[in-house]
């Protein structure tokens, strides 16, 4: 047999075996009682993890189908894109395709978005929406949200937009305490399940931005998930799949506790940034900032990273992203999210001993 060559990037993560065995129940029909029971199951366990009393949306898309829908459905006098790293830059991009107004909110990467220079931006009144990614998975960095989601109170009319894909259970966020008005995540990061499938909810505030906004589609109408959701279907036909693999997952997640959850990740994450002090690497991240689920490391010791990468798959059968974008080879990226423990982390660690 070929070993199996487990994943320690950011995305996708490991997926168990536990999972995969719930991957495949025999399938049901979509439009059929025993969906709407699935659904009705699952969804106040969800309602608790996105901490909010909205419904939660089940997408058979990946988190950038619900991102291209946010800019879609919400968006009208224009968007600011707080742009920090790969995928917070490219919402900018996405927005402009969809023909809105869109301006940066741009920091270097590996720096964090500052909520005071939102606020400025905000009070030109030229914006009715912004997008922001809470844990920038290319760069390592997290945002302050709760600053942010601060600043956002000075301003009512403005629909905030949240990627939490590589943060989401596995940190604390309180959608409805903070003001948010998407939360979006996918199924592949700290979720642990397979690639394909994303998940969000929506606010009062969002569904009225909605409302004014023509020509919004269908597959991606925020007003159409509302209504399906309230018979507990979904607007198309959904991975059943993925469904079934995501109760077994909440299953897990509350019955090791949410707390528990998020201490098992902050100590996971000290692992590596440990790690990261004693090979003499450095953060790509600025301190105080840094992401709790994955560590993008800066190659300030000039290593072939490739070459690192390659041998640590090759030696160990454990495979590490080599950085991402414009950063690949300069820096490369561990992940501690989803079902990883202090005993797989730390295995991992001292592969990376070994290879280096």
């Amino acid at each position: 047999m070929i070993p199996h060559d487990k994943l320690f990037i950011p995305g996708p993560v490991e997926v168990s075996e536990k999972t995969w065995t719930a991957f495949t129940r025999p399938l049901i029909g979509h439009r059929s009682e025993d969906f709407k029971n699935l659904y009705s199951a699952i969804h106040p366990v969800l309602q608790t993890l996105f901490g909010t009393n909205q419904p939660v949306f089940l997408s058979t898309s990946s988190a950038w189908g619900v991102m291209e829908a946010s800019v879609r459905n919400l968006v009208d006098r224009g968007v600011l894109c707080c742009m920090c790293g790969a995928f917070s830059d490219k919402w900018l991009d996405v927005a402009n395709r969809c023909g809105k107004l869109a301006e940066p909110l741009q920091v270097d990467w590996g720096k964090h978005i500052d909520p005071a220079a939102l606020d400025r931006q905000l009070a030109t009144g030229k914006f009715d929406t912004v997008t922001l990614i809470h844990n920038e998975t290319s760069t390592g960095v997290v945002n302050p949200l709760e600053e942010i989601c601060g600043v956002m109170t000075k301003y009512p009319d403005v629909a905030l937009v949240v990627d939490t894909v590589s943060s989401f259970s596995a940190v604390k966020i309180e959608m409805d305490a903070l003001g948010i008005d998407v939360l979006l995540t996918g199924a592949q990061k700290a979720l642990a399940l397979p690639p394909g499938f994303s998940l969000f909810a929506v606010s009062e505030k969002a569904f009225a931005h909605a409302e004014k906004i023509p020509n919004r589609g269908f597959y991606f109408d925020f007003l159409e998930f509302k209504k399906q959701q309230a018979e507990c279907m979904t607007p198309s036909t959904a991975s059943i799949a993925h469904i079934h693999a995501l109760q077994s997952k909440l299953d897990e997640i509350f019955e090791e506790g949410l707390e528990a959850r998020f201490a098992r990740h902050a100590r996971t994450n000290a692992l590596v940034h440990d790690w990261v002090h004693r090979a003499g690497f450095d953060f790509f991240a600025e301190e105080g900032f840094r992401s709790k689920t994955l560590t993008c490391v800066k190659n300030n010791k000039g290593i072939d990273v490739l070459e690192f990468a390659r041998k640590l798959r090759e030696r160990h059968h454990l495979v590490i992203d080599p950085g991402y974008g414009k950063i690949r080879g300069q820096t490369f990226r561990l992940s501690n999210m989803g079902d990883e423990t202090e005993e797989t982390v730390s295995h991992l660690l001292a592969c990376l001993d070994d290879v280096l």
